[in-house]
């Protein structure tokens, strides 16, 4: 069976079946090549209120199903992603720009992501309370209702599903819309695998949007809960409007995050985990490690071997040739890149390696002589930079990975465990690794940022999914009516 056997792909709305939505519709295009792959509908304001309606209408019989249900519906999905793995594969590097081991990622990740929320269906979702009063007293966690996913460009299906599944195996509908760079591989790719998993009719819509789609579903009195994935400045309108309408937000946003590589390290271990953080997905990753602080013992010899490495580093096609870095996602996004990099240098920076591009092709680059106020040290950068700014004591070294906007992920490489602890304990962030680097995620971890990286760990492991995707009920019960005195 092929999962995706048609050249226009549509918003889908419960019992409307695939459509062109009211936004119209745009070019499905591969960035390393320029070449439009199809079409893909367009969602507006209106598509988003039937939506909702048909949402909410469909989640109340799911929700009152028994959890095996549920949780069958769950399991059937994480081996479809397994079964369409090349398939989908193909396209997250068609349309992603994604090289085969990370597509490859991010298959397996949708598909754990699926069995660890049909583990979440039968999970204990609630807890007896003592009373002072002659009563059971127990609180239960129950559906929100009506769940709004937004979710990015970079990595389109992790960072859909892993919000999608845990919602419905609690017994929610979703709303789910990606974006339109990436709508295949990042939106009906799932409404796809659902649909054949066996998920009733009117509890997953997808639809792909611009900005008046994303107010729509931010907006929405029947949707009560957005979980939104993106940069911090989109992030911040999100949170605002929800505030507005009295909603509960889930915000996984931006990063800058630091590898500290402390003066006992072995440096080709330690470089190769700074190449993986800054270079994976041409740094188009929310928890790429944006800044390298490194003793001032080893930062000559480690500037010189990450540079070396960086200019190993084959950039081209993913889709045609072995490469380890695909495209930057768009032009926009290239140029934003290239001007952090040239004013950087300009500032006074050493290239080291990299600063060029060819089309959407980004070389890794390597920045030394920095300071802290140079902008593609003290920005989100986005792409494949590695800044490198050397430290003198522990102490210096915290207060350098401290000074940030901030607070996703932290990597502290050191043969003294203990020590890189400790450290750790003084460098706020959501996020730390101890002798590896900032880019790591498993579907039974907690994950999420503090500060301007977001409202902390709203994604992975029970607790966390369970916090995210249901409300909290008090419930008492008597075994005869309470009597006041009037």
């Amino acid at each position: 069976m092929t999962l995706l056997d048609t050249a226009i792909w549509t918003g889908k709305i419960a019992g409307e079946g695939w459509r062109t939505g009211s936004g119209g519709d745009r070019a499905v295009v591969e960035p390393a090549t320029g070449t439009e792959l199809g079409r893909l509908g367009m969602a507006g304001a209106e598509d988003v209120g039937r939506a909702a309606e048909a949402a909410a209408a469909a989640q109340r019989d799911w929700a009152a199903r028994p959890y095996h249900e549920r949780a069958a519906v769950l399991r059937r999905a994480g081996e479809l992603w397994q079964q369409h793995a090349t398939e989908v594969q193909d396209w997250l590097i068609a349309e992603a720009g994604s090289v085969r081991a990370k597509a490859g990622v991010e298959t397996d990740m949708a598909a754990q992501e699926c069995f660890e929320a049909a583990a979440l269906t039968s999970a204990p979702q609630g807890e007896l309370l003592p009373s002072a009063q002659d009563r059971l007293s127990m609180v239960r966690r129950i559906p929100v209702g009506v769940v709004g996913v937004i979710a990015p460009f970079n990595f389109p299906l992790v960072l859909a599903i892993r919000s999608v599944a845990p919602a419905l195996a609690l017994g929610n509908a979703v709303i789910l819309k990606p974006d339109p760079r990436t709508g295949v591989s990042g939106g009906v790719t799932l409404a796809r695998i659902f649909e054949e998993a066996g998920l009733p009719e009117g509890l997953l819509h997808m639809l792909p949007g611009e900005v008046a789609a994303g107010e729509a579903l931010v907006t929405d009195p029947l949707v009560p809960v957005i979980s939104f994935t993106g940069s911090t400045g989109a992030g911040r309108r999100v949170g605002e409007l929800a505030a507005r309408h009295l909603k509960r937000t889930h915000l996984e946003l931006g990063g800058n995050s630091a590898i500290v590589v402390l003066d006992d390290v072995d440096l080709d271990a330690a470089t190769g985990l700074g190449a993986w953080g800054s270079f994976l997905h041409s740094g188009q990753i929310c928890m790429a490690t944006g800044r390298h602080l490194v003793h001032e013992s080893l930062h000559e010899e480690y500037v010189e071997r990450l540079a070396a490495r960086a200019d190993a580093l084959r950039v081209g096609n993913p889709a045609a040739e072995d490469v380890a870095l695909g495209p930057i996602i768009d032009a926009g996004q290239r140029d934003k890149v290239h001007s952090l990099v040239q004013s950087t240098v300009d500032s006074g920076a050493r290239l080291a390696a990299g600063g060029s591009y060819q089309e959407l092709f980004y070389r890794p680059t390597v920045l030394s002589g920095v300071d802290i106020e140079m902008p593609a040290y003290a920005q989100e950068v986005f792409g494949p930079v590695a800044p490198v700014l050397p430290f003198g004591t522990p102490e210096q070294a915290a207060a350098l990975a401290a000074d940030s906007e901030y607070g996703l992920s932290l990597g502290i490489v050191t043969r003294d465990v203990a020590k890189g602890l400790a450290l750790a304990e003084r460098i706020p962030t959501g996020i730390v690794h101890i002798n590896d680097q900032t880019v790591n995620d498993e579907a039974v971890a907690p994950f999420g940022g503090i500060a301007a990286s977001g409202t902390g760990s709203r994604f992975g492991g029970t607790g966390a999914n369970i916090e995210a995707f249901t409300d909290t009920r008090w419930i008492t019960v008597r075994g005869e009516p309470a009597r006041y005195p009037f």
